[in-house]
């Protein structure tokens, strides 16, 4: 996680009120409704303070449309995923703890115990039969559904021992693979639920930042803190290819985010100083340079979106950072689509899955979360309900529901578009 997150920006919006072109207003005696004699200060009152919003951690009142909360951390939340198919949520966080729990009243189904640091990364299995949670004690505790009536039942399967404070945990998109790197720079391999190491994997010169299955589950890409990005093949321990900041276009002060098209040809890197890069997958090669960010301003997330539902070319991307911005580009021109802000860093962004992928979610450091149509960069609905950072989110039951993590110990619950009293989207 970037430190870059906490780091505020103004924002534009073309929604806040315009100032009359006609400069300067000064008030008049027709606008004066009375004159109140000046009797000296006085100390404030304690009920002078009450229906303010004091902000993250306060009691004041704050807007909130949420429709579900989970209240069980008691600390920060670093890590949020929905259930493949059910109404279930994985959060883990500073607490050292991680639970499963029902989105739909915020019970806990399970308490995810014996981690002794925070839980910082965690994620279903492709079926949605496990649940996997990475700490930075650099411990990874598998756990796995019992019988098969309902979701209700977990037992706590296998602890893996393999990298050193883990920062990326992935499933497999299609076995039970699951993918792990920590801050010793190695990543590994387990099959499961056997437990067995498939592969370790050494080449990084940095603590892991982010790494990815390409789509088509044949490969792996990871990246690190000193700017390594390294394409491998399961089978075999040697990189397919590595490119590094040894190569000054591929210098981006070291690489905070990746993300790999559909079909599995191209990745986009962004790195810490702002800048992004495209790489051909099949060549290993640089094929483009991004801008659109400001400059020193950290890249925290990048998320193709199928904008025509066809899932085939180069593809759209999506890159936020910490300066606010979430920029979408058309990889076939290599040319700036639209750009979305908001009031503070973007820590995440979701692409929604079929039948409307267009759908692009954002959270933010501005304690927010916000649905747009990435088509036309329309703003569809903002979720509102944190006092604090929203660190994760993750999209639930097909796209309908987004749940988030927080800074200030919530998740939250919501529906990714605007429905009406029944329920039905609203047009």
């Amino acid at each position: 996680m970037s430190s870059g997150k906490q780091r505020a920006t103004e924002a534009d919006y073309e929604d806040e009120v315009e100032l009359e072109e006609d400069g300067e207003h000064f008030i008049t005696e027709d606008d004066i409704l009375e004159e109140v004699q000046d009797d000296g200060d006085h100390p404030m009152d304690e009920d002078d303070e009450d229906g303010q919003d004091l902000g993250e951690g306060s009691s004041g009142p704050v807007d909130d449309n949420t429709v579900q909360h989970f209240t069980a951390h008691t600390a920060s939340v670093f890590a949020v995923a929905c259930h493949p198919t059910e109404p279930l949520a994985a959060s883990g966080g500073e607490d050292d703890l991680g639970y499963i729990w029902d989105i739909t009243d915020g019970e806990v189904i399970v308490k995810l115990t014996g981690h002794t640091d925070s839980v910082s990364v965690l994620g279903w299995s492709s079926d949605g039969e496990m649940v996997a949670t990475g700490g930075m004690d650099g411990r990874i505790r598998i756990w796995r559904r019992v019988g098969k009536e309902n979701f209700k039942t977990w037992e706590f399967l296998t602890e893996l021992q393999g990298p050193d404070e883990v920062t990326v945990l992935k499933w497999h998109p299609k076995g039970n693979v699951l993918l792990a790197g920590g801050n010793d720079g190695t990543v590994w391999l387990w099959q499961l639920p056997s437990g067995k190491t498939m592969q370790v994997f050494a080449g990084h010169s940095g603590a892991l930042n982010c790494g990815e299955f390409t789509p088509d589950g044949k490969r792996l890409l990871t990246a690190c803190a000193n700017g390594d990005l390294i394409l491998w093949d399961p089978r075999s321990p040697t990189p397919v290819f590595k490119l590094s900041a040894d190569d000054a276009r591929f210098d981006m002060d070291g690489i905070t985010s990746l993300g790999i098209n559909p079909s599995s040809t191209l990745a986009v890197v962004g790195g810490a100083g702002g800048g992004i890069r495209v790489v051909n997958l099949n060549k290993g090669d640089i094929v483009g340079t991004l801008g659109g960010h400001t400059e020193g301003e950290s890249i925290e997330s990048v998320v193709f979106v199928d904008i025509t539902g066809s899932g085939s070319g180069p593809g759209v991307v999506v890159t936020g950072a910490t300066d606010g911005k979430a920029c979408i580009w058309d990889l076939s021109t290599m040319r700036l689509r639209a750009t979305l802000q908001h009031e503070d860093a973007i820590t995440q962004l979701l692409a929604h899955p079929a039948p409307k992928p267009y759908l692009l979610v954002s959270a933010s450091a501005d304690k927010t979360l916000k649905t747009w149509d990435a088509r036309t960069g329309t703003l569809i609905k903002t979720h509102q309900g944190h006092r604090g950072p929203v660190l994760s989110a993750s999209l639930g039951l097909e796209g309908s529901v987004v749940v988030s993590g927080g800074d200030d110990a919530l998740c939250g619950v919501w529906t990714t578009e605007v429905v009406d009293e029944d329920g039905v989207y609203a047009a």
